[in-house]
C-alpha cells in the first residue's frame, strides 16, 4: 500500500473516563434536552428565544456565527470510512423489524440541534425562533422559510406535525408509549408555525426540547413510495440533512455523500462541519475480520474497544511506516462501561438475591489483570464519571424521593440507609473462595439448593440454568471464565455463539428470548422522560 493511498487513524478512550456518543442515531434517544433561554424576548406571557438550555443561559448568544470549537473555513473534500459488526437489511431505523444500516438517520434533522461544548443547550436549526411560557405547558416553533429537504422541495409545519403524528402511531413502541401520554395536542398554525400543548399534570421541564429533537421527514415522498414506519425498508426517508445515502450493497458497504446543495451549508450550526465529501462504513462479521481490514487499509478509522488488541496488535507494517496514526484519548465524559445485563422476564432473576450471586461469580479483578492487560476500572454506576452517579448514603433531597417508593413496597427499606452498592472486590485467583461463599449463602436462601448431582434446584427440581448469548468471538475468552465460575456455584452455566441476526431476533421484543447479555446501560447527562422509555414497566414489554 501507498502513502499517498492509506492514511488511517486508530484511537482508544481512557479505560476511566470512556465516553460513548448519546445522539439521535435511535429515536429511543429523544435527543436533546434543554430548558430556559437566553437573550429572550418576552411578549403576551410567551417567551420567544433562539435556543433553550437547561442549565442558566445559553452560551452562544442570537447573532453567533459559528461554534466556537470549528474552523469555520475548515476544507472540504476526501473521505472517512469506520466498521460495524453484523449485516443490515433495511434503511429504517425507526423499526424493530430488520436491520437497520448505521447512520441511517444521519439524513434527517430536527427542529432544534445541540452542541458539543454545552450540556443541555440546544439551537434553533430548523425553527428560526421558539416561542414558550414560563411553565413550559406548550411551546411554538417558528420554521424557516430556507429549509429544503434533499430533493429541493420546501420543509413547512405540515412536514413536522406529519413525523409527530407518524411516530405517535407507529415506529418504536416504546418511544410512542412514552410520548403519547406527555403530549395532549399538535398542531400547524400556518405553513410555517407549529404549536405542541403538553398535557395537564405531566413534568414539562425537558418536553419542549423533546419536540424539538423529533426527527422531521417529507411526507409527500413518505406517502408516494408507500413506506411504513413499521416495516423493514430499503427505501431511506427523506429528509434535509447534510448528507444523502449514495452506495448501497446490502450487508456489506454503506455510503452517504454530502449534499452540496445542503441548505443549511451556512448556518452558524453547521458552518466548518460536515467537511467530509463522503461517509463510508464497512460492514464485517466478526472484530477479528475487521481488524485485519484496518490493518490493510480496507478503512481508514478504527475506535479500538479490545483491550487485547490494543495491547498487543498494534504492531504490523503500517503503523511502523506511519500510514497510521494510533492514538489514546482522555475524555471527561460520561463512562459507557459495558455489563452484563439480566433478562428480568425470567423469573428465575426477579429474586434479586439470585442476580447478587451471578454477580459475585464474575471476578472483575482477575479478568482485568489477565485479560484485559489492567486497561479497565470497573464502573459502578449507569452515570459514571458524572454528577448523577450515587455515592455514599442518599442525602435528604433523595430521601424525599425514595421513601414514598418504599412506603408503597416499591423498594426495600435498606435503600433509605445503606451506601451506594460497588462491585464486590475479588481475589488474584480466578474463583474467589470468599465470594463463592456468599454466592452459596444467597442461593440457599433464595431456595435453589444443591443436589446430589451437584447442580442447584428449586422446591419442584427446576435446575438453575444461565445462558450467556454471544455474537462476538473476541468476547468468549471474558465469558467461558465466567461461566467456569457458575459452574463451581452449581449452575447449570453455558455460553450460546449466534450471529449478528439470531443475536438481534433474539434480544428484540416480542420474543426477548434471552438470559443475559453483554451490553451497555443506557443513560444521559441527566435524568429525563427517557429514563421511562429506557428504564419503565409501561415500556418494559416493548423496549429494544
Amino acid at each position: 500500500m501507498s502513502k499517498s493511498k492509506f492514511k488511517a487513524v486508530a484511537k482508544t478512550q481512557n479505560s476511566h473516563q470512556a465516553r460513548q456518543a448519546f445522539g439521535l442515531l435511535s429515536l429511543a434517544l429523544i435527543g436533546l434536552f434543554v430548558l430556559s433561554g437566553a437573550k429572550v424576548v418576552l411578549s403576551k406571557d410567551l417567551i420567544k428565544a433562539h435556543g433553550i438550555s437547561t442549565f442558566g443561559d445559553l452560551k452562544y448568544g442570537g447573532d453567533f456565527t459559528h461554534l466556537d470549537y470549528v474552523n469555520p473555513d475548515a476544507p472540504k473534500g476526501g473521505y472517512i470510512s469506520e466498521w460495524t459488526q453484523g449485516g443490515f437489511d433495511s434503511m429504517n431505523p425507526f423499526s424493530l423489524k430488520g436491520r437497520a444500516g448505521a447512520m441511517s438517520s444521519t439524513m434527517l434533522e430536527s427542529l432544534l440541534a445541540g452542541t458539543s461544548d454545552e450540556i443541555g443547550a440546544s439551537y434553533c436549526l430548523i425553527c428560526e425562533t421558539m416561542e414558550y411560557p414560563q411553565d413550559r405547558s406548550s411551546v411554538i416553533f417558528n420554521l424557516r422559510k430556507d429549509v429544503t429537504f434533499s430533493d429541493g422541495t420546501p420543509l413547512t409545519a405540515d412536514d413536522v406535525i406529519f413525523s409527530f403524528e407518524t411516530f405517535l402511531s407507529k415506529g418504536l413502541t416504546d418511544f410512542r408509549t412514552v410520548l403519547s401520554e406527555q403530549v395532549e395536542s399538535a398542531r400547524a398554525l400556518d405553513p410555517y408555525r407549529v404549536e405542541f400543548t403538553f398535557t395537564q399534570g405531566k413534568p414539562t421541564r425537558d418536553l419542549p426540547a423533546d419536540m424539538g429533537g423529533l426527527p422531521i421527514f417529507s411526507k409527500a415522498h413518505y406517502q408516494s413510495n408507500g413506506l411504513d414506519l413499521e416495516e423493514s425498508n430499503m427505501t431511506p426517508l427523506l429528509g434535509s440533512g447534510p448528507y444523502v445515502p449514495d452506495r448501497v450493497i446490502v450487508g456489506q458497504t454503506l455510503s452517504y455523500k454530502r449534499n452540496p446543495n445542503y441548505w443549511g451549508a451556512v448556518h452558524p450550526l453547521m458552518k466548518g462541519t460536515n467537511n467530509f465529501d463522503e461517509i463510508r462504513i464497512e460492514y464485517f462479521s466478526d472484530g477479528n475480520a475487521a481488524f485485519e481490514a484496518f490493518k490493510a487499509g480496507t478503512y481508514t478509522f478504527r475506535n479500538e474497544n479490545s483491550s487485547k488488541s490494543w495491547a498487543t496488535s498494534y504492531d504490523f507494517p503500517a503503523l511502523e511506516a506511519g500510514h497510521v496514526v494510533k492514538a489514546e484519548l482522555p475524555s471527561g465524559d460520561k463512562a459507557s462501561g459495558q455489563a452484563f445485563l439480566f433478562n428480568l422476564r425470567r423469573e428465575k432473576f426477579q429474586d434479586l438475591r439470585v442476580r447478587e450471586a451471578i454477580a459475585l461469580m464474575f471476578n472483575f479483578e482477575w479478568s482485568n489483570e489477565t485479560l484485559f492487560y489492567g486497561l479497565y476500572a470497573r464502573i459502578n454506576s449507569v452515570w459514571e464519571n458524572t454528577w448523577q452517579a450515587a455515592e455514599g448514603v442518599p442525602r435528604l433531597a433523595e430521601l424525599s424521593h425514595l421513601q414514598p417508593l418504599v412506603d408503597a413496597g416499591l423498594l426495600q427499606p435498606t435503600i433509605l440507609t445503606n451506601t451506594a452498592i460497588n462491585g464486590d472486590v475479588s481475589g488474584a485467583k480466578q474463583l474467589d473462595r470468599g465470594n463463592l461463599r456468599k454466592a452459596s449463602a444467597l442461593l440457599d436462601a433464595a431456595g435453589w439448593a444443591v443436589g446430589s448431582d451437584g447442580m442447584r434446584a428449586n422446591a419442584v427440581g427446576e435446575k438453575l440454568r444461565v445462558e450467556f448469548l454471544n455474537d462476538s468471538p473476541a468476547f468468549d475468552r471474558v465469558i467461558l471464565p465466567y461461566v467456569e465460575n457458575l459452574k463451581a456455584l452449581g449452575i447449570d452455566a453455558m455460553m450460546t455463539k449466534v450471529d449478528d441476526a439470531q443475536y438481534t431476533d433474539r434480544t428484540r421484543p416480542p420474543s426477548y428470548d434471552f438470559d443475559i447479555i453483554s451490553s451497555r446501560a443506557r443513560s444521559g447527562y441527566f435524568s429525563g422522560s427517557e429514563l421511562k422509555q429506557f428504564y419503565g414497566s409501561q415500556t418494559a414489554d416493548v423496549s429494544a
